[in-house]
């Protein structure tokens, strides 16, 4: 062994032993004939003492030498510390040492290895290595690697199995794109990589498996904020012949179980309250609210409206909220608020301010356009007292304001101090629509996703009024983050069917892809329903953190990207050359929506063997090729629309794995900008003006397809 003990564990108690320790380097100082060293492992920090007096003039030399960052090992004696250091543990307490080894000699890092270092959040992702050697980051995972035990503890306890589902899957509608994964043993088809494991856990419901649970790995290609990552962690769970109140009792019992276990908090015996999400919307304009305060919205429109103000007398509505005792802003907080608001990431126009005086009177920005009478009614319907300040916003669009308002609320709470993060204040939203209707496409989409069961009391408006239809859904959120959310899920076939009809799929298109989840249903599926926790974020909210990803051992950047191993990245030419081949598959049977079985492997192999040829062709050559190719998949195309034309759509997955295929083309390693050739060979294959001629010489009929691709291409 290299150690007897870590550099955490020694106390006053350990007087007189001899020990050996092992770690790095956190930082040297020389002070007279004696040189001080804290060394450091995952454990703590112990102060080593070399005196020269002691130990002879050669160790004293030899530990002068260490750098940061060195790995060594000690043997020595420990003794109590005449200068103790009440921050540390071990702070009463050095070694003297005796013997010392360099294990490994280190480089100078590129940042202080310490809680407040000197490395931006770049640096410290390209040297992530290193940026773990922190102890304010190793103790998130130490939390993290607690909460999933406790987790663990609970469900086993609760009579869960857990159960690994597959990685490489079948695509699902999630809500995001996916990432797929091609298949070499299966050409021109692919995998996608899991955005929940939602179908197998229904599987297993059906299997008989009535309690379920996995802490596992999902995928979604989406668009990264501070609480989303490519690949994050799901705790993910399952349960037979329950309704809503069974699974929001026992996930209840759960997180106060987290709560207690990892941060030793209690909540009372009061069950946690509920919102239904027209409230949650109505009050704070955001389906996960974040309740530690008050402030809610209330309605102005009969208080406002119609006294000459434009603004107000045009808009579709106006909304307040009373910031308690925040009557003495200044002007410059004031307009540091409408700026606020009015970043493109907010989007309103302007903001209106009151303010109750002392005296009871209310001084507003717009009191040219208002009596007293009207702003003290203004006063009463927001329950405002003196002191208080109260901001009102307005808009044409009732949900796009409430949601500006939410942010100002936000924003105005923490210039308040009222977003504590060591206060928690969890919510259940409930009775979410089942659809939301989408103005672009004029059609419904899942709200969660197409299993989620309808309320049993609405199941007839599904032929009436589909928007009016309440899902059987739950959310849980605790201080403003949606930490998970679940559903009792559809178990009935015929229910199931109509679902995907009112979603926009065939029957043909249902059962293609969803036909193992239907056929399964017909052999006695239980009633069930679920629930899943992100880990990731329930980490991060019990750390005190504003983004995930620093409770994740190798996050990706905002752009998707580890820069540390510098992910993604190209594969090599002969297994391009592969996927290459995929693509123009996939480019086939997205033109004619169908089973493509014309172009045999040998007609492929031509157009390949043309392509990476190009750059040695004549003009003339091209073009009459092209012409011909053109001329090949029209034809084909032609007699999809014949054949089936109601049918014909354009898949959004396959759209997905032309992007993420495309996209590959089109990049250098060396740049990381677009180009127009292939860096085949020495000169490469202009494939983005091959594709772009061939498609956009195939006239009208792929305008639709274009309309959707352009964007993601450029």
């Amino acid at each position: 062994m290299y150690r007897t003990t870590t550099c955490g564990a020694l106390r006053l108690s350990n007087v007189g032993e001899q020990v050996t320790l092992a770690g790095w380097v956190q930082k040297a100082r020389r002070m007279g004939g004696m040189t001080f060293i804290d060394l450091r492992d995952r454990y703590g920090i112990t102060q080593l003492v070399f005196n020269e007096a002691h130990v002879g003039e050669a160790l004293v030399s030899e530990a002068e030498k260490l750098g940061r960052e060195y790995v060594i090992q000690i043997t020595g004696e420990v003794t109590e510390r005449e200068n103790k250091n009440p921050k540390l543990p071990t702070g009463d307490i050095e070694i003297s040492v005796k013997t010392l080894r360099v294990l490994n000699p280190a480089e100078v890092p590129p940042f202080t290895i310490e809680d407040d270092t000197d490395g931006g959040d770049d640096l410290r992702m390209k040297y992530r290595y290193l940026d773990l050697r922190r102890s304010c980051v190793r103790s998130n995972l130490e939390l993290r690697h607690r909460f999933a035990l406790a987790v663990r503890r609970y469900l086993d306890g609760q009579g869960f199995l857990e159960v690994e589902t597959p990685v490489l899957i079948k695509s699902t509608p999630e809500g995001a794109r996916d990432f797929v994964v091609p298949s070499r043993m299966n050409p021109n088809q692919f995998y996608a990589l899991p955005q929940s494991p939602q179908t197998f856990k229904q599987l297993l419901m059906v299997s008989g498996f009535d309690r379920y649970f996995q802490i596992v790995k999902c995928f979604r290609d989406e668009d990264l904020r501070a609480d989303r990552q490519p690949e994050f962690t799901q705790i993910d769970c399952e349960m037979s012949f329950v309704e809503q109140d069974d699974v929001i009792t026992l996930f209840e019992g759960m997180m106060r179980h987290l709560f207690r276990a990892v941060l030793g908090v209690e909540f009372s015996s009061e069950a946690f309250p509920r919102m239904t999400w027209h409230d949650a919307m109505k009050y704070y304009g955001s389906d996960k609210p974040d309740t530690r305060f008050d402030m809610r919205f209330v309605e102005l429109m009969d208080v406002l409206k119609g006294h000459g103000f434009s603004v107000f007398d045009s808009a579709a509505y106006i909304g307040g909220i009373c910031a308690k005792g925040a009557g003495s802003y200044t002007r410059k907080q004031l307009d540091a608020l409408t700026d606020f608001v009015k970043r493109p990431q907010v989007g309103a126009k302007g903001m209106v301010y009151a303010r109750v005086e002392s005296d009871g009177s209310v001084k507003s920005s717009v009191d040219k356009f208002y009596t007293q009478e009207t702003l003290q009614e203004l006063r009463r319907t927001m329950e405002a007292e003196p002191g208080d300040l109260i901001l009102i916003l307005s808009g044409d669009d009732l949900m796009k304001t409430r949601k500006q308002l939410c942010e100002l609320r936000l924003e105005v709470g923490s210039q308040l101090g009222l977003r504590d993060k060591n206060k928690f204040s969890c919510l259940w939203v409930v009775d979410f629509p089942l659809f939301e209707w989408d103005e672009e496409t004029k059609r419904f989409y899942a709200m969660h996703h197409p299993f989620t069961s309808p309320k049993p009391e609405d199941i007839p408006l599904l032929d009436t009024d589909p928007g009016a239809v309440r899902a059987n859904a739950y959310d849980m959120v605790i201080n403003g983050v949606e930490v998970g959310g679940g559903s009792i899920r559809i178990h009935d076939s015929a229910l199931q069917q109509k679902m995907f009809e009112l979603l926009g799929f065939t029957p043909e298109k249902a059962q293609e892809q969803f036909g193992f989840l239907m056929n399964a249903f017909k052999y006695g599926a239980p009633p069930h329903g679920g629930l899943a926790y992100g880990l990731d974020r329930w980490v991060s909210l019990f750390a005190g953190l504003d983004s995930i990803r620093d409770c994740i051992a190798f996050p990706k950047n905002n752009a998707g990207r580890d820069v540390m191993i510098d992910a993604p990245s190209y594969i090599p030419i002969e297994d391009s050359l592969r996927i290459f081949e995929e693509l123009c598959c996939s480019i086939v049977s997205t033109i004619k929506s169908i089973e493509y079985k014309s172009m045999t492997n040998k007609d492929l192999k031509i157009l390949l063997d043309f392509l990476v040829n190009l750059p040695e062709k004549t003009e003339k050559e091209i073009q009459t090729k092209k012409r011909s190719i053109i001329t090949f998949l029209e034809a084909q195309y032609r007699e999809s629309m014949i054949s089936n034309p109601e049918n014909f759509s354009i898949d959004d997955k396959i759209i997905t794995t032309f992007d993420n295929l495309f996209l590959h083309f089109l990049k250098k390693s060396d740049t990381k900008k677009e180009v127009d050739y292939y860096p085949l060979g020495s000169t490469g294959i202009p494939v983005k003006k091959i594709f772009f001629d061939l498609f956009n010489e195939m006239g009208k009929d792929t305008q639709s397809f274009w309309d959707k691709m352009i964007p993601k291409l450029l």
